[in-house]
Protein backbone atom coordinates (compact mmCIF):
# COMPACT_ATOMS: atom_id res chain seq x y z
CA UNK A 1 0.00 0.00 0.00
CA UNK A 2 1.42 3.38 -1.00
CA UNK A 3 1.73 6.24 1.46
CA UNK A 4 -1.18 8.70 1.34
CA UNK A 5 -0.77 12.09 -0.32
CA UNK A 6 -0.85 14.72 2.43
CA UNK A 7 -2.65 17.88 1.36
CA UNK A 8 -2.99 21.34 2.87
CA UNK A 9 -5.90 23.47 1.64
CA UNK A 10 -5.27 27.23 1.66
CA UNK A 11 -8.33 29.32 0.84
CA UNK A 12 -10.14 32.10 2.66
CA UNK A 13 -13.58 30.75 1.73
CA UNK A 14 -14.71 28.22 4.33
CA UNK A 15 -17.30 26.60 2.08
CA UNK A 16 -14.70 25.95 -0.61
CA UNK A 17 -12.32 24.41 1.92
CA UNK A 18 -15.00 22.19 3.39
CA UNK A 19 -16.28 21.10 -0.01
CA UNK A 20 -12.82 20.25 -1.29
CA UNK A 21 -11.94 18.45 1.93
CA UNK A 22 -15.07 16.30 1.68
CA UNK A 23 -14.25 15.48 -1.95
CA UNK A 24 -10.67 14.50 -1.19
CA UNK A 25 -11.28 12.54 1.98
CA UNK A 26 -13.70 10.28 0.13
CA UNK A 27 -10.74 8.99 -1.88
CA UNK A 28 -8.13 6.43 -0.97
CA UNK A 29 -4.51 7.50 -0.51
CA UNK A 30 -5.38 11.17 0.01
CA UNK A 31 -5.38 12.81 3.43
CA UNK A 32 -6.16 16.46 4.17
CA UNK A 33 -3.76 17.33 6.97
CA UNK A 34 -4.69 20.98 7.46
CA UNK A 35 -6.58 24.08 6.35
CA UNK A 36 -5.37 27.68 6.11
CA UNK A 37 -7.61 30.70 5.72
CA UNK A 38 -4.87 33.16 4.75
CA UNK A 39 -1.44 33.13 3.15
CA UNK A 40 0.46 33.64 6.39
CA UNK A 41 -1.25 30.66 7.95
CA UNK A 42 -0.43 28.61 4.86
CA UNK A 43 3.27 29.36 5.31
CA UNK A 44 3.16 28.45 9.00
CA UNK A 45 1.22 25.22 8.48
CA UNK A 46 3.43 24.17 5.59
CA UNK A 47 6.39 24.22 7.99
CA UNK A 48 4.53 22.40 10.75
CA UNK A 49 2.75 19.77 8.66
CA UNK A 50 5.13 19.34 5.70
CA UNK A 51 2.38 18.35 3.23
CA UNK A 52 3.12 16.79 -0.15
CA UNK A 53 0.86 19.29 -1.88
CA UNK A 54 -0.87 22.59 -1.18
CA UNK A 55 -4.06 23.67 -2.93
CA UNK A 56 -3.52 27.43 -2.96
CA UNK A 57 -5.91 30.30 -3.62
CA UNK A 58 -4.43 33.57 -4.93
CA UNK A 59 -6.43 36.28 -3.20
CA UNK A 60 -6.26 35.78 0.56
CA UNK A 61 -5.98 38.20 3.49
CA UNK A 62 -2.75 39.08 5.32
CA UNK A 63 -0.56 37.41 2.69
CA UNK A 64 -1.49 36.58 -0.90
CA UNK A 65 -1.29 33.06 -2.25
CA UNK A 66 1.45 34.11 -4.65
CA UNK A 67 3.67 35.50 -1.91
CA UNK A 68 2.90 32.49 0.29
CA UNK A 69 3.93 30.20 -2.58
CA UNK A 70 7.27 31.99 -2.93
CA UNK A 71 8.01 31.77 0.80
CA UNK A 72 6.98 28.14 1.07
CA UNK A 73 9.04 26.98 -1.91
CA UNK A 74 12.06 28.98 -0.78
CA UNK A 75 12.14 26.84 2.36
CA UNK A 76 10.65 23.57 1.10
CA UNK A 77 10.98 23.35 -2.69
CA UNK A 78 9.79 19.74 -2.77
CA UNK A 79 6.21 20.72 -1.87
CA UNK A 80 3.91 20.76 -4.90
CA UNK A 81 1.63 23.77 -5.16
CA UNK A 82 -1.55 23.75 -7.23
CA UNK A 83 -3.20 27.14 -7.59
CA UNK A 84 -7.00 27.00 -7.72
CA UNK A 85 -8.36 30.46 -8.41
CA UNK A 86 -11.28 32.32 -9.94
CA UNK A 87 -8.82 34.47 -11.94
CA UNK A 88 -7.67 33.29 -15.37
CA UNK A 89 -5.86 36.44 -16.56
CA UNK A 90 -2.32 36.16 -17.89
CA UNK A 91 -0.82 38.29 -15.12
CA UNK A 92 -1.95 35.95 -12.35
CA UNK A 93 -1.16 32.79 -14.33
CA UNK A 94 2.40 33.86 -15.14
CA UNK A 95 2.92 35.22 -11.63
CA UNK A 96 1.90 31.84 -10.23
CA UNK A 97 4.31 30.06 -12.58
CA UNK A 98 7.09 32.47 -11.63
CA UNK A 99 6.37 31.82 -7.96
CA UNK A 100 6.87 28.11 -8.60
CA UNK A 101 3.34 26.70 -8.80
CA UNK A 102 3.17 23.46 -10.76
CA UNK A 103 -0.44 23.83 -11.82
CA UNK A 104 -3.25 26.33 -12.21
CA UNK A 105 -6.92 25.41 -12.25
CA UNK A 106 -10.03 27.53 -12.09
CA UNK A 107 -12.62 27.41 -9.35
CA UNK A 108 -15.68 25.77 -10.80
CA UNK A 109 -13.62 23.06 -12.49
CA UNK A 110 -15.24 19.63 -12.55
CA UNK A 111 -14.25 17.39 -9.63
CA UNK A 112 -12.46 14.92 -11.92
CA UNK A 113 -10.39 17.77 -13.42
CA UNK A 114 -9.46 18.97 -9.96
CA UNK A 115 -8.45 15.48 -8.89
CA UNK A 116 -6.35 15.03 -12.03
CA UNK A 117 -4.57 18.26 -11.20
CA UNK A 118 -3.89 17.22 -7.62
CA UNK A 119 -2.54 13.81 -8.62
CA UNK A 120 -0.42 15.29 -11.43
CA UNK A 121 1.16 17.92 -9.19
CA UNK A 122 1.70 15.38 -6.40
CA UNK A 123 3.65 13.25 -8.90
CA UNK A 124 5.82 16.17 -9.98
CA UNK A 125 3.95 16.93 -13.19
CA UNK A 126 2.36 20.20 -14.27
CA UNK A 127 -1.31 20.67 -15.09
CA UNK A 128 -3.23 23.74 -16.18
CA UNK A 129 -6.88 24.39 -16.92
CA UNK A 130 -7.57 23.70 -20.63
CA UNK A 131 -8.25 27.37 -21.41
CA UNK A 132 -5.03 28.41 -19.67
CA UNK A 133 -2.95 25.62 -21.20
CA UNK A 134 -4.06 26.67 -24.67
CA UNK A 135 -2.90 30.24 -24.06
CA UNK A 136 0.38 29.09 -22.55
CA UNK A 137 1.15 26.85 -25.50
CA UNK A 138 0.40 29.68 -27.88
CA UNK A 139 2.52 32.09 -25.87
CA UNK A 140 5.53 29.82 -25.64
CA UNK A 141 5.16 28.16 -29.03
CA UNK A 142 8.43 28.36 -30.93
CA UNK A 143 10.52 26.05 -33.14
CA UNK A 144 11.18 22.72 -31.43
CA UNK A 145 14.96 22.98 -31.29
CA UNK A 146 16.93 25.74 -29.66
CA UNK A 147 19.91 27.29 -31.43
CA UNK A 148 23.10 25.65 -30.10
CA UNK A 149 24.31 29.04 -28.84
CA UNK A 150 21.53 29.02 -26.23
CA UNK A 151 22.33 27.14 -23.03
CA UNK A 152 25.66 25.69 -24.21
CA UNK A 153 25.91 23.80 -20.92
CA UNK A 154 23.00 21.59 -22.03
CA UNK A 155 23.27 18.64 -24.39
CA UNK A 156 21.30 18.71 -27.63
CA UNK A 157 18.74 16.32 -26.14
CA UNK A 158 18.42 18.48 -23.01
CA UNK A 159 17.85 21.62 -25.13
CA UNK A 160 15.21 19.72 -27.06
CA UNK A 161 13.43 18.66 -23.87
CA UNK A 162 13.67 22.21 -22.50
CA UNK A 163 11.89 23.48 -25.60
CA UNK A 164 9.05 21.03 -24.92
CA UNK A 165 8.90 22.09 -21.27
CA UNK A 166 8.62 25.70 -22.47
CA UNK A 167 5.52 24.65 -24.43
CA UNK A 168 3.91 23.43 -21.17
CA UNK A 169 4.08 19.79 -22.21
CA UNK A 170 3.98 17.10 -19.52
CA UNK A 171 6.56 14.35 -19.12
CA UNK A 172 4.34 11.66 -20.74
CA UNK A 173 3.73 13.89 -23.76
CA UNK A 174 7.45 14.67 -24.11
CA UNK A 175 8.31 10.98 -23.76
CA UNK A 176 5.81 10.04 -26.45
CA UNK A 177 6.97 12.72 -28.90
CA UNK A 178 10.66 11.94 -28.44
CA UNK A 179 10.14 8.16 -28.19
CA UNK A 180 11.78 8.01 -24.77
CA UNK A 181 10.73 6.42 -21.49
CA UNK A 182 9.25 8.74 -18.88
CA UNK A 183 12.12 7.81 -16.55
CA UNK A 184 14.63 8.97 -19.15
CA UNK A 185 12.75 12.23 -19.57
CA UNK A 186 12.71 12.76 -15.80
CA UNK A 187 16.45 12.12 -15.64
CA UNK A 188 17.08 14.67 -18.40
CA UNK A 189 14.88 17.22 -16.62
CA UNK A 190 16.77 16.68 -13.36
CA UNK A 191 20.00 17.35 -15.25
CA UNK A 192 18.50 20.46 -16.89
CA UNK A 193 17.39 21.84 -13.52
CA UNK A 194 20.84 21.21 -12.06
CA UNK A 195 22.74 22.83 -14.94
CA UNK A 196 20.41 25.85 -15.12
CA UNK A 197 20.29 26.08 -11.30
CA UNK A 198 16.49 26.15 -11.18
CA UNK A 199 14.15 24.30 -8.86
CA UNK A 200 10.95 23.95 -10.87
CA UNK A 201 9.50 23.67 -14.35
CA UNK A 202 8.17 27.22 -14.03
CA UNK A 203 11.67 28.57 -13.38
CA UNK A 204 13.03 26.57 -16.32
CA UNK A 205 10.33 28.05 -18.56
CA UNK A 206 11.23 31.54 -17.42
CA UNK A 207 14.92 30.93 -18.09
CA UNK A 208 14.05 29.71 -21.59
CA UNK A 209 11.80 32.71 -22.15
CA UNK A 210 14.49 35.13 -21.01
CA UNK A 211 16.93 33.50 -23.43
CA UNK A 212 14.57 34.13 -26.31
CA UNK A 213 12.77 30.79 -26.60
Amino acid sequence: MTDPIHILIADDHRLFREGLKALLEALENIQVVGEAENGEQAVTLSEQLEPDLIVMDIQMPILSGLEATKRILARTPHIGILVVSMFDDDDNVFAAMQAGARGYLLKGAAPDELLRGILAVAQGEALFAPSIAKRLIGYFSRPTKLPPTLFPELTEREREILSHIAQAETNPVIAHKLELSEKTVRNHITSIFSKLQVGSRAEAVLRAREAGL
